[in-house]
């Protein structure tokens, strides 16, 4: 077992619950042998032909994370692990939400807006109805171009933001893609809708936390709207402008909003998650130009801080 590498341990919690034939009858290669390359690539951010021979073929190692990518293998896989973890009353349902920005190396750009046609087998006839070209791609539909591929130009150049929610314990229950120059406020409907953890037995998976902290970018009507009609209670600061037009608008302007700042010192885990996603450097820096591989990226190292916290 080389440095990085999965654990006996870990692997016996990951082994039932991955594929068990290849297509067409044929048979996957080691799973814990490339998983453990696709692991070693996000973990140094290596080039794919650069994956040292005992991980086998590279372009096996990198088919098969483009494949779990896109059919949501490795989504799987860690709600799981997070359904396990939940049953053992392990996950801390004080929620915090944040984004961070990363910047998208030059060959993450470049991407082709439209699907490439699809290349017809040898000796097979040609279809004779429209097919879904993300079926005929290998990879989900949308995307193409580089607002689709969630590239966004900064100061700083081409970056994609990645916005998650944390458990307590500083690991992410959720995670949603966004080109840079997007806004964090916009994104906490949708990041929250995205948690959703496996009951183990009978039951909806739970999609509710106790409570969601947040910063000021996150301080709008439309999210506190939002919380209250969940039934979510939060701790999110007024801004200075948004308390004085309060204040001016007097009897109209409502009621103060309510902020504990003895709960609001929680809200640190979601950075110490941002900090141990970005241990991996195939995170901090994105080097796919295809947004649903870099998603399975980001979402494989969440897995590992899940496994190993």
């Amino acid at each position: 077992m080389g440095r990085g590498d999965l654990t006996n341990a870990e692997w016996d919690r990951l082994e039932s619950f991955l594929p068990r034939g290849g297509t067409r009858g044929g048979r996957w290669s080691d799973h814990r042998r490339v998983i453990n390359g696709v692991l070693y690539r996000v973990r140094t951010g290596v080039q794919w032909r650069d994956l040292p021979e005992r991980f086998g073929p590279w372009e096996t190692v990198y088919k098969r994370h483009r494949r779990w990518s896109a059919d949501g293998t490795w989504k799987m896989l860690l709600s799981k692990i997070q359904a396990a973890e939940d049953s053992a009353g392990r996950v801390d349902w004080d929620v915090s939400v944040d984004s961070t920005a990363v910047r998208a190396h030059q060959h993450a750009a470049g991407a082709r807006k439209a699907p490439p046609p699809k290349v017809p087998q040898k000796g097979a006839r040609a279809a004779t109805k429209q097919t879904d070209p993300s079926a005929e791609t290998g990879r989900p539909a949308g995307g193409g171009g580089r607002l689709g591929e969630c590239l966004g130009r900064s100061r700083g150049g081409l970056t994609t933001k990645i916005h998650l929610a944390a458990d307590g314990h500083c690991r992410p229950l959720a995670l949603l893609l966004t080109p840079g120059h997007y806004g964090d406020g916009p994104q906490l409907e949708p990041v929250l809708r995205q948690i959703a953890v496996p009951r183990i037995g009978v039951g909806r998976p739970r999609s509710r936390p106790d409570h969601v902290l947040a910063d000021k970018a996150y301080t709008s009507r439309s999210n506190r709207r939002y919380l209250r009609r969940r039934g979510i209670a939060h701790t999110i600061p007024e801004r200075r402008d948004q308390l004085r037009h309060r204040l001016n608008r007097g009897s109209r302007g409502g009621r103060p909003t309510g902020f504990d700042g003895e709960q609001y010192k929680k809200r640190n885990t979601v950075e110490r998650a941002i900090n141990r996603l970005k241990g991996f450097r195939a995170v901090a820096t994105r080097y796919e130009k295809r947004a649903y591989i870099y998603l399975g990226t980001v979402t494989l190292a969440a897995l590992i801080i899940w496994l190993r916290t």
